[in-house]
């Protein structure tokens, strides 16, 4: 992954933010909206991509573009650093491969133990009932 690369490819947008905040909230667009192609992007290499593709595929338009938006803040400047961020830390998550989970066998001890235990807790449970004569 080539930060620089990709770092060129981002679209920001800044547009109006919703939501209360009074007559200032009219007339600055503090919102940034982050527009970042994944399908065209040259910062990936070949295997790298479809993972990308792959794990973001619910986040992903149908044109394989990655939208995120940032109204936190309401300096325009801080919302596009805490976007990028949020991007970047997206993008490493995506291109995370986790290890094979290997199935460990159960010793044979502790199937023993269940057993016995079972055992004893059964003859506990006989010896509660009414005798018979």
């Amino acid at each position: 992954m080539d930060k620089e690369q990709i770092l060129s490819e981002l679209n920001f947008k800044a547009v109006r933010s919703s939501g209360a905040g009074g007559q200032n909230v009219n007339k600055v667009s503090s919102k940034v909206v982050l527009n970042f192609d994944v399908e065209n992007s040259n910062g990936f290499s070949q295997e790298e991509k479809p993972l990308v593709l792959s794990k973001l595929a619910t986040r992903l338009t149908k044109e394989n573009i990655l939208i995120l938006n940032c109204d936190e803040d309401r300096s325009q400047f801080k919302n596009k650093s805490i976007v990028t961020k949020r991007f970047f830390d997206l993008i490493t998550q995506s291109l995370h491969i986790d290890k094979i989970r290997k199935e460990t066998r159960i010793p044979k001890s502790v199937i023993r133990k269940r057993m016995k235990d079972k055992k004893s807790i059964s003859e506990t449970k006989k010896n509660r009932k009414r005798p018979e004569f």
